[in-house]
């Protein structure tokens, strides 16, 4: 919900999960526990009033249970990008010239998804804008010999365990060496955290997407980010600030972050 939109003409958009989810490779039974899972944790994870320490244990079981429920649906490969085409995810309004402007420029554009990776990666091909700076650590499907899902590879990826501990195996820290200045975008205080460890990082700019529960939560986001854009499903200000910053021969020691 920071690429993706989170609403279009008043309805929720799904997440990468949700597209999952709300397919016609889940049985009725799976989504309506997936459902009930969602009702129950969401309403934990942007509660204002508990920690992100007391939030921990709750995601991890929210994420466990899911995963657990989808590896029992006989979900293979191939249904990825029918599920995909079939689904109502759209990126934000100008992700055309975002993910344009980077590549153009040689700008390392690192996504940070707690969602799940094959479906994140298969929306962005399918709106034609995969460039080959973009890097994606997320929650990645583990298929088997018969190629039906049987689990999910590595760590698992919640929205409060976005850091430097889940990139440690990955090519991340090397695209980045010799860059200092970050452009943070996320959409939730777990997002916050993406940036830390980053070797001679200088600058820090966080751009923070308020989407849901606007005035429970503003307070919090105004402390914790740069620039808050409430209930905004564009790139607008983000193009704009990068169409403002790149000058020719400065934009080798940029990097974008961007949670998901």
């Amino acid at each position: 919900m920071t690429l993706s939109r989170f609403a279009y003409n008043g309805k929720r958009c799904p997440s990468s999960h949700n597209i999952l989810d709300n397919s016609k490779i889940v049985t009725e039974e799976c989504r309506k526990e997936l459902t009930a899972l969602f009702h129950h944790y969401y309403a934990i994870e942007i509660d204002p009033h508990r920690t992100i320490k007391e939030k921990l244990p709750h995601m991890v079981d929210w994420w466990t249970k899911a995963h657990n429920l989808l590896c029992q649906q006989k979900i293979q490969k191939f249904h990825i990008a029918q599920v995909v085409r079939e689904s109502n995810a759209m990126l934000r309004e100008g992700y055309k010239t975002f993910f344009s402007t980077l590549y153009r420029n040689n700008i390392p554009l690192f996504i940070f998804s707690a969602g799940i990776g094959d479906i994140l990666e298969e929306i962005i091909r399918q709106m034609k804008v995969f460039y080959p700076n973009i890097h994606i650590v997320s929650n990645y499907m583990d298929f088997n010999e018969d190629g039906f899902l049987q689990g999910f590879k590595g760590q698992l990826i919640h929205t409060y365990n976005k850091n430097s501990s889940m990139c440690e195996n990955s090519s991340y820290f090397q695209q980045l060496q010799g860059r200092t200045n970050v452009l943070l975008l996320g959409d939730s205080m777990g997002d916050l955290t993406m940036a830390e460890g980053v070797p001679g990082v200088q600058n820090i700019l966080k751009i923070g997407f308020l989407n849901d529960k606007v005035e429970e939560q503003r307070a919090r986001y105004m402390d914790a980010y740069d620039i808050v854009l409430e209930k905004d499903e564009t790139l607008d200000v983000v193009n704009g600030l990068l169409q403002h910053i790149l000058r020719p021969g400065d934009q080798e020691d940029r990097v974008e972050l961007q949670g998901s």
